[in-house]
This record gives structure tokens, sequence and C-alpha cells, in this order.
């Protein structure tokens, strides 16, 4: 009952009841921190911002300022989101320890400070711990990425001059307050932010990207220009372009040396066909060299393939896809140095279609080369698995460009409704100018 009554006091701030109830019984307090499941009446006193009460129970019991509830917050967690600075201060200063604390959702006093804006509270816990600022949120934020999330422009203004060294901090996406404001185009913090001298302009995230890459691939709105143009002027420069030139450029030389190994390969194994080629001629009959001008009695030539008069269908399989592989292979160097505008996706996709039929007709020259040097009584298991292993490295191929050939439609479509509805969007501004 007498619990009850004290937490009826705390959240009235009815300081007489409280001391009358010390009175009845001064182990009272220390009694409730003990059994109470959830917040002490420390935490209701200052979720109401009842000051004189607060004072009175921290002169009592001082620990109190030190009990978490169940959401893992203390009273100064409490005074801090709700912005009581006087309350703030005579917490902080019963358990200094607490502005270290962190609630269930890792974040301390001065974090829920600057998540709410609370400009006043914020300078005082610098003031008692300024070793807390250095601390960062879950997902790696800083105080000054907390005040950009949530659009706390003056608490940004102030906390700024106070701790340069945290304007270039990154969270754990590798954004630092330049990307996120950038991102969700607060145009206010930006142009604040480039006017600081310590503000490094092209910092680069995790996915090689500077603020300015950052704007060019979000949604685009009618701020984007005006931030564009600001992030200029601060001397902001396009990494990710540069990352993917140099990207395509690697990948355009490695495919060179590729597309020339299966060229050169295609070639020797066309001039050189599998089991080789006759040495020499031989007539069929018994005239011999009699009749050796009439080709039509000959059995074979010397410099011509075995495997064409030994098993034709197997020899007209391999050179169907050696000479298919020797083309693509062929063109693949020729796309490679025609100078096309291969950063297009059309043309990228067009040079892979290529490049999976020059691969993929390689392995089939392989499977029946392989397949004709194998003798006709020796085991079959041994065809069966290369020819499974193929087939299926073949099918897994075929998979990859349906896929990315399903992107490259989707990513066409996408790009051409934007067109309309970009075009549909001028015709509307140009009716209402009208």
């Amino acid at each position: 009952m007498a619990d009850r009554r004290l937490y009826d006091a705390a959240a009235k701030g009815d300081e007489k009841a409280l001391h009358e109830l010390l009175q009845e019984d001064p182990l009272l307090l220390n009694r409730v921190s003990y059994t109470s499941p959830n917040k002490t009446p420390l935490h209701i006193a200052t979720i109401h911002g009842h000051l004189p009460f607060v004072e009175q129970i921290l002169n009592q019991s001082p620990h109190l300022a030190e009990e978490l509830d169940s959401q893992q917050s203390s009273a100064l967690h409490v005074a801090s989101a709700k912005g009581y600075v006087e309350i703030v201060k005579k917490l902080s200063s019963a358990a200094p320890d607490m502005c270290m604390s962190r609630d269930s959702q890792g974040r301390n006093p001065l974090h829920l400070a600057a998540i709410k804006g609370h400009v006043r509270v914020l300078e005082e816990l610098l003031r008692e711990a300024p070793f807390t600022a250095r601390e960062k949120a879950d997902g790696g934020l800083s105080l000054l990425h907390l005040c950009v999330k949530y659009r706390h422009f003056e608490a940004l203004e102030i906390l700024v001059p106070q701790m340069n060294e945290l304007l270039n901090w990154k969270d754990d996406d590798g954004d630092t307050i330049l990307h996120m404001a950038v991102r969700d185009k607060r145009i206010e913090a930006i142009n604040f932010l480039l006017t600081v001298a310590e503000l490094e302009v092209n910092a680069v995230n995790l996915n090689g990207m500077t603020a300015l890459d950052v704007l060019i691939q979000s949604r685009r709105d009618s701020r984007d220009s005006a931030i564009e143009e600001s992030l200029k002027r601060a001397g902001a420069l396009r990494r990710l372009f540069q990352n993917q030139a140099d990207w395509l450029k690697k990948k355009k030389s490695a495919l060179m040396v590729v597309a020339i190994l299966i060229a050169t390969m295609a070639f020797q194994v066309g001039v050189n066909p599998p089991g080789g080629v006759w040495q020499e001629d031989k007539v069929d009959g018994p005239q011999g060299n009699q009749i050796r001008s009439d080709l039509a009695n000959r059995t074979h030539l010397a410099g011509f393939s075995i495997l064409a008069r030994n098993d034709h269908s197997q020899y007209i399989g391999f050179y169907i896809f050696n000479t298919i592989s020797f083309i693509a292979s062929l063109s693949i160097i020729l796309l490679l140095m025609s100078g096309l505008p291969l950063r297009r996706r059309f043309f990228m996709w067009i040079l892979m279609v290529v490049t999976w039929i020059s691969i993929t007709t390689t392995a089939l020259s392989y499977l029946s080369s392989t397949s004709s040097l194998i003798p006709y009584d020796a085991n079959v298991l041994l065809l069966d698995v290369v020819s499974s292993f193929v087939y299926g490295w073949i099918g897994l191929m075929a998979l990859l460009l349906i896929v990315h050939t399903i992107r490259l439609i989707i990513k066409l479509i996408r790009k051409r409704r934007e067109k309309r509805m970009r075009r549909q969007r001028r015709m509307g501004l140009g009716s209402a100018g009208v």
C-alpha cells in the first residue's frame, strides 16, 4: 500500500506526501528500488518533470540515479529525452557514470538528447562528461549523424564547432554526415557543412561512393540541382564513375586476353583435329601406284583428318562447335577494338552474349574431342561423367545469361517509363504555365 502511495506521489510531484511516507518508513525508497520490476519513483518523477521531488529523492537515496528500468534506461536517459535540463544536472551530478550507460537500443543519454534535438541538454552533458561525445550509437552513428538523421539543424550548428574531430566520422556503412545529409536531401545542413573547412567533401563510403555519387544515385527531385551545384562549388567529385571506368578498363583487358587465348586454341585444334591426320595416302585395290592419280579409288589422303574418316558425324559436330568458338572469340576482339560505347548496358549485354557463346562452344568442342578419343569398348561411365559436368556447367551459364537478360529488359523498361513520366511532367508544367 505504501508503495502505491509512493508512486502516486512521484507522478504528482507531491513532496509533502513523500516526506510523510519516509517518516512512516525511512527504508521505503531502498525497498522499492529492489522490488520494483520496472520504473522506480525517480523514473516516474523525472518523466513528469518534477524537479523538487527528484531533488528530495536524490537527497534521501542518491543510488536510485543508477537504477535501470526494463528498457535499461536510467532516470538520466528519461530526463535527456524529455529535455529537462535542471533534472539532467542533478542526475548527472549524483551518478556521473550514467552518462555512459546504454539503454536496450544502445543509446546513452547524449544520444537521446541529440535524437530529440535538446540543445541545452547536449551542452550540459558535454560539460559533465565530454568523453561521451565519442561514443557511437547502434549502426555506428555519431552525435552528428543523429542530428542530421533526425533533422535537428540547430543542434548540428552548435555541436560541429565543439567537435570537429567527429565531422568526418563514418557509420557502419562508411557514410559521413555529408553522405547522410545528401541522401536525405537536407539542403540547410549540406550548405552549413560545406562551409566547415575540416569537412572531407570527397570522403568515400564502403560502396566507393562520394557524396556527389550518392546524390546522383538517389531518387531525383527538385532539390537535386541546388545540392549538386553546392557540392561541385565545394570541390565535390564523382568517384563511382571513375571506379566504374577503371573497372571496365581492367575487365576489357582481361577479356581481350581470354578472347585471344580461346581463338588461338580454336585455331590450333582446327588445323590439328583430335586423333591427328593421316601421314600417307592409302589406295584401295591391287592396282597401287598405277591408279594413284584416280582420287575416287583412294581410301584416305595424307594430311586429312583421321576422325573425319573414322567417325564422320562426330567430326562434323566437333568442327561446328570449334568454328563457332573461333568466330565468337574473333567477334569479342573486334567489339573490344571497335570503340563502341561499351559503358552502355545494351552493348555490354551483346558482349556478354558473345562471350557466353564462345566459352560454351569451347566446352562443347572439348566434349566432342574427348568423346571421340575414348575407344568404343572402354567403360562408358567416364564419358557419362564428363558429359554430365559439361552440360551442367552449360546449364548454369545459360541460367546466368537469362538472368542478366531479364535484368537488362527490366532496366530498359524502367528507364523508358521514367522518361515517359518526365515527359508527362514537363507537359503538365507547360500546360499549367499557359
